[in-house]
This record gives C-alpha cells, sequence and structure tokens, in this order.
C-alpha cells in the first residue's frame, strides 16, 4: 500500500526498485495524486500496476498510464449507469452541478460526453466553490428538474440547504449525487450550515446515491468458493472492531487478478517458450512485461465485487443505487456494466409524487374556449330572437295594405327586421372557436362573422333613418310638400350605406385581412394537481393595422348614429304616430349606444376569458337587436289592434275632433250610425232635409225681423229676445255640421242633388196682396237687401262656417260658401254680434 504523501510514497516506491529483489507487479495506491505518479513511470520499468481504491478518472487515461489496472470501477464508471437510469425513467433534460475540484469536473466532462448524442440534454451546467446557492438559484430559473450533483459532504450540505431555500425539493425535483458518502454524513456538517436540520432533511428526502457495488448481492460461488455473503461473513469477523473499509472486496478480487495473472503468463511462456519463466522477469524485459500486460487484460472471472473484466484497463463492475428514504440510505436498484443492463429492485424507488418528476415544467398548451352549455344558451336567446324578427315579419307582411303600416314603410320595416336577423346571426359565428372548427375555418369566420354584424347593423338603422328621413323631408323641407317621396328611393340610400360598408370591408380583407393568431398567456398550475404547468392560449381575428380599421368602422357607424340622431330630433314634433317614429328611434340609439359603448370597453378588458367575453357581445347584440325590433314594432301591433285608425291621424285634430264628440249628443248618434252605410247614408239625408228646411224657415224669419227693425226701432229689445233662440239653433247647426266632418263629402251630395230655396225667395204661404204687408214688393226687397246682407255676412254666416274676410259678396250657395271649403284657420275670422 502506498502512502498519500507524494513524498514518501514516492521513496517508498524507489526504495523497493533499488533495494528491494525484483518485483513483477505493484499493487495498491489509494491516494490519487502518488498513484497517478507511479503510474505514469511504471512504463519505464515494464510494471504492470493493479490499484483496488484509486477511482480518479484521471487514470483512465491509457495513453498517459497504458501499464495502470484496477479492481475498482473508476468515479466515471457510474455515467453509464446514470445513462441507463435517465432512460428508465425517460429524462431527457438535466442540468448539472459541480465543485470545482479536479475529481468531479472529470466526472462532469466524461458525463457530457456519455450523454452527448443519446438524446438527453444538459440544459445548464452550473459550477462552484464554496456558496452554491447562487447556482442551484439559476439551475431552477433554467427550469432544471433533474439535477446531476457531484460534490463532497461538506458542500452537500450547503447544496441541499440552499435546495430547500429555494423550493427545489419535493415531487417536482430529482437529485442525483455521488453515493459513496460516509453513513449519517450530514450530522458531520450540519453544524457547519445556517439550515435547520428538519428543513436539511426535507430537502434530502429522495435523493439517488450513484456509487460502485462494495460486494455482489448474488449468492453465487467465487473464483475462492466463498459466496460474497459467506466472504462478509468471515471478514466481519476477523476484522474484529476494526473499521471497514468499502475497498476491503476490491482488494481481496485484487489479489485473485494478480494470481490470474502470473497463472496466464506462465501457462503463456510454457506453451511458447519452455526455456523462459517468470522469474527471468526484470524491469528492462519488455517482452514479460507485455506478456504480464496482456494476461491481466485478459483477466476474467466472478468475485466478491461480482464480475471482474477489464476494458482497457478499466473494471467493468457494478453498480448500486441508494435512495435517501426516511433518514436512511435504500439501496434500489443496481447496474450491471457487464451486461449494460439496470435492475431496479421491486419498484422500491419511492418518489415524492404519484409518479417519477418530470424532466422540466411541462407545458400542456390549452385553448380557453367557449363552455358548450353557455353557447347553448346563447344559442337559444338568439333562436327566440330570430323567431320574434320572422313574428313582426310575418305581421308586416300579413298587413301591409293597412294605413297603418302602409304609412310606416313596410318595405323599410322589411329591413329593419333582415338587418336584426343578421345581427343574431353574428351570435352564432362569434361562438365557433378552436374547439368546434379548424383553424383554416376559423380564420375564415373572423371575415364572415365581421362582414353579416356590419351590414346587419347597417341594414337595420339604415332602413330605419331613411324613412325618418322621408317624413322630415316632407314636414321640414317646403320644397318637398308637393313631392312624392317612393320607396324605391329609401331602398336606393340604404344601398348607398350599405355600399359605403363594403368599399370599407372590401379594403379590409384585400389590404389587411384577417387572420387567426394565438396570444399565449402566464403559466398556470394544473387544477388536478398534476407535475405541469397549464399555458392557456387563446385565438383572436387580428390583422397588422386592427385599430385603424375599427376606428374607421367605428367613425362610419358613429356618424351614422348621429344622422339618426338629427332625424329624430327634427321630426320629434310631427304628430302623426304612423308616420312618426322619432321616439323609438331615440330610444334605440341611445341603447344601442350606450350598450356598444359598455360592451366594447368590457370586452376588451376580458379578453383573456373568451367565456365573459362573448357572453357579453352575444348579451349586447341580442339586447340591441330585440329592443331596435320591439320599439319599431309593438306600438304598431298594439295599436293596430286597439284602434287602426287613431294612428293615421293628426294628434291635435284627432283631440279637437274628440272633444267635440262628448260635447254633441248627434256625434254619438252618427257614430252608431257608421256600421251600417246604407243607413247611415239615408239618416244623414233625411237629417240634412231637414236643416236646411229649418234654416229656410229661420231665413224667412230674419227678413221679416230686419223689416221690422226699419220701421219700428222700439220692437229691438223685443225682437232679441224673441229670436235670441233662433240665433243659437243657427249655431247649434254649425256645430253639428263641424262635428260630422267625415260626412262632409255625404251632404255635400245631398245639398248639391236638393238644393234649398234660394236666399229671398217668398213663402207661397206668406204672400199677400196688400201693398203694405207685400214683402216681396221691389222696395220691400232692396231695403230687405241693404240690411240683410252685411248682417248675414258678419254675423249669422260665421256662426255656421265661417267666412273668408276677403269676401266681399255673399255667397249664393252653401256648396259655394266658405262653408263648404277649406280655409286654413289662419286666416279664418270670425266675427260675432249684430
Amino acid at each position: 500500500f502506498l502512502q498519500c504523501d507524494n513524498a514518501k510514497g514516492l521513496k517508498a516506491f524507489y526504495d523497493a526498485i533499488k533495494y528491494g529483489p525484483n518485483h513483477l507487479m505493484v499493487f495498491g495506491g489509494v491516494c490519487a495524486t502518488v498513484t497517478s505518479i507511479i503510474a505514469e513511470s511504471l512504463k519505464g520499468w515494464n510494471l504492470v500496476q493493479l490499484s483496488f481504491a484509486a477511482t480518479t478518472p484521471e487514470l483512465a487515461d491509457k495513453k498517459k498510464y497504458p501499464y495502470f489496472f484496477r479492481t475498482v470501477p473508476s468515479d466515471n464508471a457510474v455515467n453509464p449507469a446514470i445513462l441507463k437510469l435517465l432512460k428508465h425513467y425517460h429524462w431527457k433534460r438535466v442540468g448539472t452541478l459541480t465543485q470545482d475540484v479536479q475529481r468531479f469536473s472529470e466526472v462532469r466532462n466524461d458525463l457530457t460526453g456519455v450523454l452527448y448524442g443519446e438524446d438527453i440534454e444538459i440544459s445548464d451546467t452550473e459550477s462552484f466553490s464554496n456558496d452554491p446557492c447562487t447556482s442551484v438559484k439559476k439551475l431552477k430559473g433554467n427550469d432544471v428538474r433533474i439535477i446531476l450533483g457531484q460534490f463532497d459532504e461538506e458542500m452537500a450540505v450547503k447544496v441541499f440547504c440552499c435546495a430547500y431555500d429555494e423550493e427545489m425539493y419535493g415531487s417536482k425535483y430529482q437529485w442525483i449525487i455521488p453515493g459513496w458518502y460516509e453513513n449519517l454524513w450530514w450530522e458531520s456538517w450540519i453544524n457547519s450550515s445556517q439550515c435547520l436540520s428538519k428543513n436539511l432533511l426535507a430537502a434530502m428526502e429522495g435523493y439517488i446515491g450513484v456509487d460502485f457495488e462494495p460486494l455482489s448481492s448474488k449468492t453465487n460461488k467465487t473464483i475462492s468458493g466463498r459466496t460474497p455473503q459467506q466472504y462478509e461473513k468471515e471478514y466481519n469477523a476477523k476484522r474484529g472492531d476494526g473499521q471497514s473499509s468499502k475497498f476491503h472486496g476490491y482488494a481481496y478480487d485484487g489479489i485473485w487478478v494478480i494470481a490470474r495473472t502470473l497463472q496466464r503468463a506462465m501457462n503463456y511462456l510454457n506453451s511458447t517458450n519452455k526455456h523462459q519463466k517468470i522469474e527471468d522477469f526484470n524491469y528492462t524485459n519488455h517482452k514479460l512485461g507485455k506478456i504480464f500486460l496482456n494476461a491481466m487484460n485478459e483477466t476474467r472471472f466472478f468475485g466478491v465485487t461480482g464480475e471482474v473484466v477489464f476494458r482497457n484497463g478499466e473494471r467493468m463492475g457494478t453498480i448500486k443505487f441508494t435512495q435517501f428514504q426516511e433518514q436512511k440510505e435504500v439501496k434500489v436498484g443496481e447496474y450491471n456494466a457487464v451486461d449494460d443492463k439496470l435492475v431496479i429492485i421491486n419498484n422500491s424507488i419511492r418518489f415524492q409524487g404519484l409518479e417519477p418528476p418530470k424532466d422540466k415544467t411541462i407545458i400542456q398548451e390549452e385553448l380557453r374556449k367557449i363552455s358548450l352549455p353557455l353557447y347553448s344558451i346563447l344559442s337559444a336567446l338568439t333562436i327566440l330572437g330570430m323567431i320574434m324578427a320572422s313574428a313582426f315579419l310575418f305581421f308586416n307582411i300579413k298587413n301591409r295594405n293597412q294605413k297603418l303600416i302602409k304609412m310606416s314603410s313596410p318595405y323599410m320595416n322589411n329591413l329593419i327586421i333582415l338587418g336584426g336577423m343578421l345581427s343574431y346571426a353574428s351570435i352564432f359565428l362569434f361562438g365557433l372557436d378552436g374547439s368546434f372548427v379548424s383553424e383554416k375555418t376559423f380564420e375564415t369566420l373572423c371575415t364572415v362573422r365581421t362582414w353579416i354584424l356590419t351590414v346587419g347593423y347597417t341594414t337595420a338603422f339604415g332602413a330605419m333613418f331613411a324613412k325618418t328621413w322621408r317624413v322630415h323631408a316632407i314636414f321640414k323641407n317646403v320644397k318637398m310638400k308637393k313631392k312624392i317621396i317612393k320607396d324605391q328611393k329609401l331602398l336606393g340610400i340604404v344601398g348607398g350605406m350599405l355600399l359605403i360598408d363594403l368599399c370599407i370591408l372590401i379594403c379590409w380583407q384585400v389590404v389587411d385581412p384577417l387572420r387567426r393568431t394565438v396570444e399565449k398567456y402566464n403559466m398556470e398550475p394544473d387544477p388536478a394537481g398534476r407535475d405541469i404547468s397549464i399555458r392557456p392560449i387563446l385565438e383572436h381575428c387580428e390583422n397588422t393595422h386592427m385599430t385603424i380599421w375599427l376606428g374607421i368602422v367605428y367613425a362610419y357607424k358613429g356618424l351614422l348614429m348621429l344622422f339618426g340622431c338629427f332625424l329624430a330630433w327634427e321630426t320629434r314634433n310631427v304628430s302623426i304616430p304612423a308616420l312618426n317614429d322619432s321616439k323609438y328611434i331615440g330610444m334605440s340609439v341611445y341603447n344601442v349606444g350606450i350598450m356598444c359603448i359598455i360592451g366594447a370597453a368590457v370586452s376588451f378588458l376580458t379578453r383573456d376569458q373568451p367565456n365573459v367575453q362573448f357572453c357579453i357581445v352575444a348579451l349586447v347584440i341580442i339586447f340591441c337587436s330585440t329592443i331596435t325590433l320591439c320599439l319599431v314594432f309593438v306600438p304598431k301591433l298594439i295599436t293596430l289592434r286597439t284602434n287602426p285608425d287613431a294612428a293615421t291621424q293628426n294628434r291635435r285634430f284627432q283631440f279637437t275632433q274628440n272633444q267635440k264628440k262628448e260635447d254633441s249628443k248627434t256625434s254619438t248618434s252618427v257614430t252608431s250610425v257608421n256600421q251600417a252605410s246604407t243607413s247611415r247614408l239615408e239618416g244623414l239625408q233625411s237629417e240634412n232635409h231637414r236643416l236646411r228646411m229649418k234654416i229656410t224657415e229661420l231665413d224667412k224669419d230674419l227678413e221679416e225681423v230686419t223689416m221690422q227693425l226699419q220701421d219700428t226701432p222700439e220692437k229691438t229689445t223685443y225682437i232679441k229676445q224673441n229670436h235670441y233662440q233662433d240665433l243659437n239653433d243657427i249655431l247649434s247647426i254649425r256645430n253639428f255640421t263641424d262635428s260630422k266632418d267625415g260626412e262632409k263629402a255625404i251632404l255635400k251630395n245631398h245639398l248639391d242633388q236638393n238644393p234649398p230655396a234660394q236666399w229671398g225667395s217668398s213663402d207661397p204661404s206668406r204672400t199677400s196682396k196688400d201693398p203694405i204687408e207685400d214683402i216681396n214688393s221691389p222696395e220691400h226687397i232692396q231695403r230687405r237687401l241693404s240690411l240683410q246682407l252685411p248682417i248675414l255676412h258678419h254675423a249669422y254666416l260665421p256662426s255656421i262656417g265661417g267666412v273668408d274676410a276677403s269676401c266681399a259678396s255673399p255667397c249664393v250657395s252653401p256648396s259655394a260658401s266658405p262653408r263648404h271649403r277649406h280655409v286654413p284657420p289662419s286666416f279664418r275670422v270670425m266675427v260675432s254680434g249684430l
């Protein structure tokens, strides 16, 4: 055995060479520094060296140490075993943490060569001198889960303390370190660290140690005739209380290697040259030296440490795997380098998770998709909305000839319904994502749903604003009052709005079309507790200049809404309900504007939550479309069922008529007669004849009164008192004729067929031959006309129907009088009193 002191070791070697007998071989070498110096000089002495304890990888260099052998596996021998373990658990990504010592650096370098080309990635290589915490933190930052460590016991304590601080332990991490540490090695170094014992043990739990096997676990008999178990028992009995070395089995097998080598050399010499013996060996006999070298390299037998085989001077031994379980190391497997076979003992490796740790954070991309129940619910609401729109369409088509519907432009109403149904249909497309359709189909849907929603919006509100513009043009523009604005012109206006939409959409599609983009979000832990991370991804429809195109569309739609608000405000005083929808347009614009602003803002804030975003967009579209359709059609439906004629009349005229109907008893009777056209006509003709007879009688009385006024003025008071009721009768006749404005045409026809007696005519019963009493004499007629005409013109005719102030001559017939022709109220002058 050579000493670990370099000077003493070299001196002992040279003394043995110089002063001792000729040595056939050198057996020993424990310290790497002394062994390497001696092994390098053995070539000049033709001596073969066999070591049982020198594990330094440096000695594996056959160019530098061609005569060096060892029965103990090299430190590098664990690397093929580690490779086998990595492959067994499908770990393809590892990191290394190495202490800055040559021994450990050499193992790491060899490991790099072993893993190269085996489809195993060394994602990070860290080294440290005294403080490993920085390196541990870097390993964590690079998402290293499988850490291959090379450091001694003192540094191991520091490493696991840092691992505890960085939470690099437990079910997500696996540490693989040297397994040659002494038993309870951490207790010797725990005081030198700032880590609590329980924390250190928590971080150490589950680590795997890799080292050569001191004794074979097989029960086969060895070359000595003993089994490894029998040898161990005898060894322990003979050593007594002495300290045990893990190299004793390799030393024992080393003796047998030398014996078998010499035997093979002797056999070779005997078979080739009977005159030469091994006793003839000297340090200059290179031939015998080569014979010893080849004989040792070919030696093979089963020893207490397992199969003893050399490959380029390196022992192909057995590597064991131990795992730290509940504060003790437990053997969990072994690797046979000769057979290149890994054996895990009865699945004895206990991982802290349900499965072996992953070699990296498994990032599972998960498409955030729209919930199927949510899509079903909103689709059901959309279908109900479309059914409602279809019902409105049926109502509009069925009643298109009704005066109420006809005045409200049924073709425009159909366009409003069509626009609403297109908006409803876009909801189905907004809910289709990657979970329902392919990527290519989704990209097509990006364009289709944008076109449908844009065209639907413009169709609905464009039609609504177009028919409002017609009302505005008729009632606000004097020049157009006598012109007819047909539906074809309104369709042209809507078509112009749609043409602008199409120009924008076509330019958008050609210049910068919408594409499917995937947005990735921060990783999230797996809800099921698996050792994976979920990276949510979300599909979007975007392009390069998305903001610019959306700004153009929003600006156009905003101008359209402002134009609609302007028209609604301008036509707010039009008092025909069938024509004027200004109030409902204002309500629609207000609701749509507010909902769109809120929906766009909330949708932008929830772009990482597709369920919330889709729900908001769908509800906004459903709400806006439903409110718009209901505001346009529900009032018409109610009015048509309750009072179809009221909506087609001017509200002010209708109010006056209703008020007069309450004050006139005759109005009630005439209204009841309206139900039967024939009886109504006969009754009106009879009433018309009676009234005209009454007018004739009153004219005669008026003539008498006029004459009496000229002859006897003192009778004025009497006449006024007795004929005041006659004046009231005339006024009541005027009220009755006004309240029956709907029957003026019938009255006129009857009057034309039965004209009353001309004013100034005499009743035959009242004529007299007496010149004094004959009122038809020329003198009386001239006098009567000179007084009667001004009085009738300024007093009585206004009570019947009014008279044009510009009229300078009496009307000769009722059909030519102001009572029977329409005069605007602003030109009607009422003169009362005598």
